[in-house]
């Protein structure tokens, strides 16, 4: 799938690791939910991650040899696909494309930061980092904690006002 035609809008959000990607997400998340909007998250892991525990049916048939493991409830549904040593890691593209799209309206993709969709930038100047949106012409906007020094054509928002990035995102893809 082409990230520029997704038949959903996506918006990533980009930075360095410590900056508070995750710590955001949460606050932005039930502010875009309470407008109605229905939500995806695609998060990027640079590490082994396991969604089951040791104890549980389905970690053990997993790690019995399942190639794939589908656990079901009256609530949720999980799909857990192991990759062997010779396969790739898969794309944004080969990911989205996993997404109901019929049953969502807008998907946060967090990390990616080098893949070709809108972003928001997250800065905190004291952690030390360079500014991205100047080379990546993909970041929309950048949420710092100081005054904003990103290029003309990138909004600023402050990373401290959740309800302020919402606004923001809804406007930029009308929603809500």
């Amino acid at each position: 799938m082409d990230l520029q035609n997704c038949p959903t809008p996506l918006v990533g959000f980009c930075a360095f690791s410590g900056t508070g990607k995750t710590t955001l997400l949460t606050k932005l998340i039930p502010i875009l939910s309470a407008k109605g909007i229905r939500l995806a998250v695609v998060k990027h892991a640079h590490h082994n991650f396991d969604v089951d525990h040791k104890e549980k049916d389905s970690y053990k048939l997993r790690h019995a040899g399942a190639a794939q493991m589908l656990i079901s409830s009256s609530r949720r549904w999980a799909l857990v696909s192991e990759l062997n040593e010779n396969q790739p890691e898969l794309s944004l593209s080969d990911l989205i494309e996993q997404i109901d799209h019929k049953n969502i309206d807008l998907i946060l993709v967090e990390g990616f930061k080098k893949s070709p969709l809108p972003k928001i930038e997250l800065h905190r100047p004291s952690l030390g980092h360079p500014l991205m949106c100047y080379e990546d012409a993909n970041i929309i906007a950048l949420a710092t904690d100081k005054s904003c020094l990103a290029p003309q054509q990138v909004v600023c928002l402050d990373i401290n006002e959740p309800k302020e990035i919402a606004t923001f995102i809804c406007s930029r893809f009308k929603l809500g």
